[in-house]
């Protein structure tokens, strides 16, 4: 790539994107991570050695700042290309004309049978906005020579579940690790728990404002959720750990389990003994739903090079290049005709997910913003102090009202 700048949350001020020149793409990426920006920066290479009459300008920020930037940059000065997320995150700039249909790109590339599977999450009113770069499933990753010491298997109930917890903890280790500090961890256990104890339909009801947060069903997933915080079964402090901090307990041998998504398999040290099992079920009257976050590209649409951008798209939307992404990261190929590889914790998905009864994108991904940055903050602070549940539930309640009226 000829031209790249590395930023961060604090540069953010500093960097507001120049006027692009004919021939020069600028992207704006998220993947700031070790792992993740390797593989970028070889599948941009490799883009622009097969179109030699592209300059990339290739810039990278961290996660928690790019959240924030985006909706500045789309509105201002924004690049060609931005790294985004399928679902309801998409649509929040899709229904503000941010975002550029990408239909032809799809049409012209045979995307509408390929990516069959993630199609439904990129099309809005009959439209595509975007290219599908990966998808991964979400479950418990453990430290298996935990397990064999103690003699746990991998659970299955809730019931079971429940006893590996408490047996871990009886043991000295801490049964879960998470870190809570920047919110969307809560989220997960929430969007599990609630899909486990009410089902997908009542999930996405739930997400569109459908259903009131005071509802008993959302109550009954509070319950469940409460028997692992009275059982102090979470990692202490939790809400002062990143993701990434809390990795460091499953790692280091002080905690068994992390729920969490495949992304987290790069940071296990090679030759080490780590474990995947789907979250357990809880009301066997519901179907067996996961979450499986779909990472995306798309085009602005005050973007000014919109014919490289479209380009891009393309490229990435490839089987091999698809092929090569995923095994980068780690995570799976959205194009039907690529490949997943043999690591064993993508095949262990790919079968989850492929049998699944249905799946979800993830809570800030398939509600409105507004009451997604709420209910993130409400999972959070239940975590903390389960007492305030009713004014937890009565505030989020109140914020539906508001945002889905």
């Amino acid at each position: 790539m000829k031209l790249k700048h590395l930023v961060t949350a604090s540069a953010l001020s500093a960097l507001l994107l120049s006027q692009a020149q004919a021939g020069t793409l600028v992207i704006n990426s998220n993947q700031s991570d070790p792992a993740p920006r390797e593989t970028w920066t070889n599948i941009i290479n490799d883009f622009e050695a097969a179109n030699p009459d592209i300059d990339v300008q290739l810039n990278e920020y961290d996660h928690e700042g790019y959240k924030s930037a985006i909706r500045n940059w789309l509105v201002t000065s924004p690049p060609d290309v931005v790294f985004w997320f399928a679902g309801n995150r998409m649509k929040f700039f899709v229904d503000r004309g941010l975002f550029e249909p990408v239909s032809d790109v799809w049409e012209d590339n045979g995307m509408n049978e390929t990516f069959r599977s993630t199609r439904a999450s990129m099309t809005v009113e009959g439209e595509q906005y975007g290219v599908p770069a990966t998808y991964y499933q979400w479950g418990i990753y453990y430290n298996a020579d935990m397990f064999d010491e103690l003699g746990l298997s991998e659970p299955q109930t809730w019931e079971e579940f429940i006893e590996v917890c408490e047996t871990l903890k009886e043991n000295g280790y801490t049964p879960i690790t998470i870190g809570t500090k920047f919110l969307w961890t809560a989220a997960g256990w929430f969007d599990y728990l609630n899909l486990r104890t009410n089902g997908l339909d009542f999930h996405i009801d739930l997400m569109d404002g459908k259903i009131p947060y005071t509802d008993d069903r959302v109550r009954d997933t509070f319950a469940n959720w409460r028997q692992l915080v009275d059982g102090d079964y979470f990692l202490e402090n939790h809400a002062s750990y990143s993701w990434q901090e809390a990795q460091a307990p499953l790692l280091n041998g002080d905690a068994g389990m992390y729920l969490m998504g495949n992304f987290l398999t790069p940071s296990f040290p090679e030759g080490s003994n780590y474990g995947f099992f789907q979250f357990p079920q809880i009301n066997p009257e519901v179907g067996m739903f996961e979450d499986a976050p779909t990472d995306t590209i798309h085009i602005p649409s005050r973007a000014k090079n919109k014919a490289d951008a479209k380009r891009f798209l393309a490229y990435v939307a490839q089987p091999e290049v698809q092929t090569r992404l995923n095994l980068g990261l780690n995570q799976l190929p959205p194009n039907s005709e690529a490949e997943a590889g043999d690591n064993h914790f993508l095949q262990e998905g790919l079968q989850m997910l492929s049998e699944a009864d249905g799946t979800a994108q993830f809570y800030d991904r398939d509600t409105d913003p507004a009451m997604a940055s709420e209910g993130m903050k409400g999972f959070q602070e239940f975590m903390v102090v389960p007492d305030r549940l009713d004014d937890i539930l009565n505030n989020l309640e109140r914020v539906r009202q508001r945002v889905f009226r």
